[in-house]
């Protein structure tokens, strides 16, 4: 095991004290890095190590071991403009057999400005495998921001050692759901539109903003939530089979479902939440969208004709993430159950906040009457886990530690993505008023009725070529 040095950009921000830094006491405390490894956060606030720990303790929630913390934190101060500034960084990396791991937890404005300032001061070699740097969500705020972004740092460090962050990727379901898919027989031949009616990918909050306006007010819901968790939890579930499951045969893959994406204009409907414009940091007169919802069809032949449901939004019923997968009705229902009320199978994979997976199934009632009920088989993923389940972070700081990039997205994937968004920002209406779920719901009942909305699928290809 070879010593790590972390080296954390954005060190004083919300990220570091809410997920970064437990996630990085949980490695050094289970002994998942070395004993040597250390912890460098870099900031532009005028701290000492002992300042900089004592903020970050009123600022984290959650229980962390900061005695461990005290001896494996290091504080540095620069000007991350300033390229002569990031000397201070190599004075306090402790030894030259560390691996170096960079951590951009900062606007996407400043990746590029970072990776020079690294590589300018050699703190980051390019094509040196001991040398990663992460970048965190989101890459860009359009797709022509995120190419010029990935063109500029493309310069200095080489595909292979970037780890673009998607934290959805880092939670257990997630991971689970390769192994659903694949791991198992009785999904194998009606995992298609032979047998899928529908899918739903659904990520609800119940809470608004809270303090991330002036952040969430530049980005919204369609590039914070679509953009990458659920257009990814898409990309997991629509995947052909991959070659082998190393990481790039399973990019590929998702790379295809991404690029098979058909938007239906008539679909989209985003809404903002009653009072939004009352947030702390929000715009006078913000049209920034707080919920969405859209349906995708996938112009591929295991999905030709199934569409896809898109919904995400705050101030909604509950807080919760999950795909639901609805199959067709049983064909043979009418010869057997006539008179009965058989209910379509349902998988739902959750995601969020608990994590698992249920089967719904028709089954008999006890008792003399013939009559059926749907009834659910749950799987808990907590149930089956000894000890705390390790933070979406952990599992993800860990996957770079070791050089397994298969939880990170690929730069095809995030171009494919962000030309989904930007057709949706593009045919999008302005967002409607809504007053929690019930309010916004009522708007795409009123949606659906106003353009005739139904379940067929329509394809909308510029370019003019027959779907499959």
């Amino acid at each position: 095991m070879t010593p790590i040095s972390f080296i954390i950009f954005g060190a004083t921000g919300d990220l570091m004290h809410e997920k970064l830094l437990p996630a990085l006491a949980a490695l050094f405390s289970r002994g998942n890095v070395h004993e040597d490894s250390h912890i460098i956060a870099v900031g532009r606030r005028d701290y000492t190590t002992e300042d900089y720990l004592k903020h970050a303790q009123s600022r984290v929630e959650k229980a962390v071991d900061f005695e461990l913390l005290n001896r494996v934190v290091t504080y540095v101060k620069i000007d991350v403009s300033d390229a002569n500034t990031y000397g201070a960084i190599e004075k306090v990396i402790p030894g030259n057999g560390h691996d170096r791991i960079f951590y951009l937890a900062v606007p996407p404005r400043l990746f590029p400005v970072i990776t020079q300032g690294l590589s300018i001061s050699n703190l980051l070699e390019n094509a040196n495998p001991n040398h990663r740097i992460i970048y965190e969500k989101p890459y860009g705020e359009n797709l022509e921001n995120a190419r010029q972004i990935n063109d500029a740092i493309c310069k200095y460090v080489r595909e292979t050692e970037i780890y673009r962050i998607d934290h959805y990727l880092g939670k257990e379901m997630m991971q689970t759901l390769l192994a659903l898919r694949f791991a198992n027989k009785i999904f194998e031949h009606v995992w298609d539109r032979s047998s899928i009616d529908t899918v739903t990918i659904v990520a609800k909050e119940s809470i608004g903003v809270k303090d991330r306006g002036p952040y969430f007010d530049q980005i919204g819901a369609l590039k914070d939530m679509v953009q990458s968790h659920l257009l990814q939890m898409a990309a997991l579930v629509a995947m052909e089979e991959p070659k082998s499951m190393d990481a790039s045969a399973i990019r590929d893959e998702k790379v295809k479902v991404l690029g098979a994406i058909s938007i239906d204009p008539h679909s989209i409907v985003m809404g903002q939440y009653d009072g939004y414009l009352n947030e702390r940091g929000v715009a006078e007169g913000s049209t920034t969208e707080t919920a969405v919802y859209f349906k995708a069809c996938l112009n591929n032949e295991r999905f030709l004709d199934v569409p896809f449901y898109f919904l995400t939004g705050k101030m909604l019923s509950e807080k919760r993430s999950e795909i639901i997968i609805k199959f067709k009705p049983h064909s043979k229902a009418s010869k057997y159950y006539q008179t009965l009320n058989l209910m379509p199978n349902e998988l739902r994979i959750k995601v969020a906040p608990e994590e698992g997976a249920t089967i719904q199934f028709n089954v008999k009632k006890p008792g003399i009457e013939d009559a059926i009920k749907a009834k659910d088989f749950t799987y808990v993923h907590s149930e089956e886990a000894i000890g705390n389940i390790p933070e979406a972070y952990e599992k993800l700081l860990l996957e770079v530690v070791h050089e397994r990039p298969t939880l990170f997205t690929r730069w095809d994937e995030i171009e494919t993505a962000w030309k989904i968004i930007d057709e949706i920002k593009h045919k999008a209406k302005a967002p409607k008023p809504y007053l929690g779920s019930e309010s916004f719901e009522s708007l795409l009942e009123a949606h659906r009725l106003e353009v005739g909305h139904d379940l067929r699928c329509v394809y909308d290809d510029p370019s003019g070529d027959d779907r499959l």
